[in-house]
This record gives C-alpha cells, sequence and structure tokens, in this order.
C-alpha cells in the first residue's frame, strides 16, 4: 500500500470512530448528567471535521507537479495541520467556557455508569492515538500526526471526566460541579497539544533547518557515490511527506562537464533509492583537489 493510502485509510479509520464516539459521549452526558462527558462529545464532534480537512489535504497534496505547482502540492499539509490546531484550539474554548457556566451553576451529581462509558473510550482513543501516530511517522504526514493527537487529547479529556466524575461519587453532595472542573482542566491540556503540534507544522511552512539526521543520512550515502568526494551545503525542507534536497558535491576538479554530470545524476538516483521520502533532489557540482581528500583521510 502507497503512503498515500495508507494515511487516507488512517483518516477514514479516524472519521468513522469519532462518528460513533461523538453519539456514544453525547448520549451518555445528557443521560448521565455529566458535562465532562458532554464536553468529550463536542471534542470528538470537532474530530469529525478536523479529520474530513486532513482527508482533503492528503488527497490534494497528492496531486502530481503541473506548472504552476513545480515542486508538487505538499504545502497544503502545514496548512490543513493550522485549521486542524484552530478546531482544537474552538473546542477548548468552548469546553473551558461551558465548564465555567456549569460550575456556577447547581447540579446533579453524574451517574456511577458513566464510569464505564469513560473506561472504555479511554481505552479506544489511547490505541486509536498509537495506530494514527504510526501511520503518521511510516507515511511522514504532519497533518495525519495532528489527527492522532486528536485522539490523544480526547483520551486526556476523557481521563480529567473520570477523575471529575469519581471524585463527585466518592465525595458526594457539595462535589457534583467536580467533572466540571476536570473538563475545565482539560480544556488547558488540550490547548497545550495544540501548540505542540502547530509549532512544527510552522517551521514546515517557513522552511525551518529541522531535518539533521536526514542530512547527516545524505552526506554519509553521497561518499557511496563513486566520484563524489565530499559534500558540501546542504539544505532540506519539507512538503507534504516528502522532502526537497539542494546538494553541493566535491567532485575532482580535473574532470570534464559531462563526466560530473553523470555523478551529479548517479548521485541523485542513489540518494532517492536509499533514503526514504525524497522527492526533489538539486546537485551542484564544486571542483575539488582529490588528492587534498586522500591526504585527509590517510591522516
Amino acid at each position: 500500500m502507497s503512503k498515500v493510502k495508507t494515511a487516507i485509510s488512517a483518516t477514514y479509520f479516524s472519521i468513522i470512530g469519532n462518528t460513533i464516539l461523538a453519539i456514544l459521549k453525547g448520549i451518555a452526558g445528557i443521560f448521565g448528567n455529566s458535562y465532562a462527558l458532554i464536553a468529550d462529545a463536542i471534542e470528538s464532534t470537532a474530530d469529525i471535521f478536523a479529520s474530513f480537512l486532513v482527508l482533503f489535504g492528503l488527497k490534494y497534496a497528492d496531486r502530481p507537479p503541473d506548472d504552476n505547482h513545480p515542486y508538487g502540492h505538499g504545502k497544503i499539509e502545514p496548512l490543513i495541520t493550522f485549521l486542524v490546531v484552530a478546531f482544537l484550539v474552538t473546542s477548548a474554548t468552548v469546553i473551558a467556557y461551558e465548564s465555567i457556566e456549569n460550575i456556577q451553576t447547581p447540579h446533579l451529581a453524574p451517574k456511577s455508569w458513566t464510569l464505564y462509558v469513560l473506561g472504555a473510550i479511554i481505552i479506544w482513543k489511547e490505541t486509536s492515538f498509537r495506530l494514527v501516530l504510526k501511520r503518521s511517522i511510516e507515511t511522514n504526514s504532519s497533518s495525519l500526526k495532528a489527527d492522532a493527537w486528536h485522539h490523544r487529547s480526547d483520551a486526556i479529556t476523557s481521563v480529567m471526566a473520570f477523575l471529575g466524575i469519581s471524585i463527585a461519587l466518592i465525595f458526594g453532595e457539595g462535589f457534583e460541579a467536580a467533572d466540571d472542573w476536570a473538563a475545565l482542566l482539560a480544556s488547558g491540556i488540550i490547548l497545550y497539544n495544540a501548540y505542540l503540534i502547530f509549532r512544527p507544522a510552522l517551521g514546515e511552512i517557513m522552511d525551518e533547518n529541522r531535518y539533521d539526521d536526514v542530512i547527516e543520512l545524505v552526506r554519509v550515502k553521497s561518499l557511496e557515490v563513486p566520484g563524489v568526494l565530499e559534500t558540501e551545503k546542504a539544505y532540506i525542507r519539507k512538503a507534504g511527506m516528502n522532502y526537497h534536497l539542494d546538494l553541493h558535491a566535491i567532485v575532482d576538479g580535473t574532470i570534464s562537464v559531462t563526466a560530473g554530470h553523470i555523478i551529479a545524476h548517479k548521485l541523485q538516483d542513489h540518494l532517492k533509492e536509499e533514503i526514504p521520502n525524497l522527492n526533489f533532489v538539486l546537485i551542484h557540482i564544486e571542483p575539488g583537489n582529490p588528492l587534498k581528500f586522500q591526504t585527509t583521510e590517510t591522516d
């Protein structure tokens, strides 16, 4: 299965799972007198729309390069991530506002059976987080990673709700709002997770140097190509699931332009073959003295 198909299947999994959970949480929250569960349902509903955005972004990013987008359409991914973060911030704000309103309003204590519902939800959402995160790593997709963290945020909200309802049930009268306080705390955690998702996406848009591990691998693999003496400048930027590489390679300065051109193409093909997710590779040939590098290696 291709990277895109893997990412899309993970997104469909998120959409179906969040739809079922949003309905389940909403019903349990209303009949179980738990705003923490209703807050959970609100977040899951936001997750559904966020996952649809991720799905759109993945399909758009998979479009081939054209005259207007010679480097492809991969930059849509961090833009979609920004929108996903906006959904997270919005849901956290709504949860915080409603929690404060409910804290100030007397209401019945949550039903004990809501704990069983929450226990099942926590297990499901943490499992979903690990599955979708694994797929995001496999595909190198920033928007899918954001979708995975939606699952983790949902799990955190459910854990807070579980604790809040437990406190309300254990301590009884006067602690009915414990699950509302738990929902308020969960909204703060969601906002923090939103920042953790936003920051790498911003770096991707700004072409920040965040890929030293990939650059180091590029340098090592480049020396495996006959004729490449050393590498100089190496710049990597991410677009969608792929990397774009600009590399300066040093070759024997006495060889012909044609020979240097052949080495450049061999280097380009070798790097694409050896390093996953390398898409566009631009090689600039620099003339060098082979004796200098032989001496260095001997020393």
